[in-house]
């Protein structure tokens, strides 16, 4: 399992310049980690928020990235409508799927992995799947780094 330190050290090695984040489930595992981080978090208090963060971020010319977990994307989604699709910005998303293994498993009956994939493709939003349970830290890496220089609104479903 790729551990906060090197989530974080992907983070920083990539084009972001902010990370608009809500510590929840996985993603808060990064805390400690971004403590001493070059991308100090910003800590909105809804998700929804962070995406209009990340959107003024972009129209000041910054690169930031949005982490949030898959029940919060789906309480945003009109804010990602307007911000990708009205506002044409290329935001950028890392969206912790909870209960993600425990499906795979088939030892959950949690329903937010069997959504988060189907509302991503439903606002048109290209996307990859990340597992940091089997990949290495240079996937890692690999992944951030081509979510921080799409040209395009994008989303990394970060198994959980």
């Amino acid at each position: 399992m790729i551990g906060p330190a090197a989530v974080v050290a992907a983070l920083e090695s990539s084009a972001f310049t902010h990370l608009v984040w809500i510590p929840d489930s996985h993603l808060g595992t990064w805390d400690a980690a971004l403590a001493a981080s070059r991308l100090a978090p910003i800590r909105p208090t809804r998700e929804g928020e962070a995406v209009g963060i990340a959107a003024g971020l972009l129209l000041g010319g910054a690169n930031p990235l949005v982490a949030i977990q898959c029940t919060g994307f789906f309480e945003a989604g009109d804010a990602v409508r307007n911000v990708v699709h009205d506002m044409k910005l290329p935001l950028k998303m890392i969206v912790g799927v909870r209960s993600w293994r425990a499906m795979t498993a088939g030892t959950t009956g949690d329903n937010c992995p069997t959504y988060a994939e189907r509302l991503v493709a439903a606002w048109d939003l290209p996307f990859a799947w990340f597992d940091p349970f089997s990949a290495s830290e240079a996937d890692c890496v690999a992944a951030i780094h081509s979510l921080s220089v799409s040209n395009t609104a994008s989303v990394l479903l970060w198994g959980e």
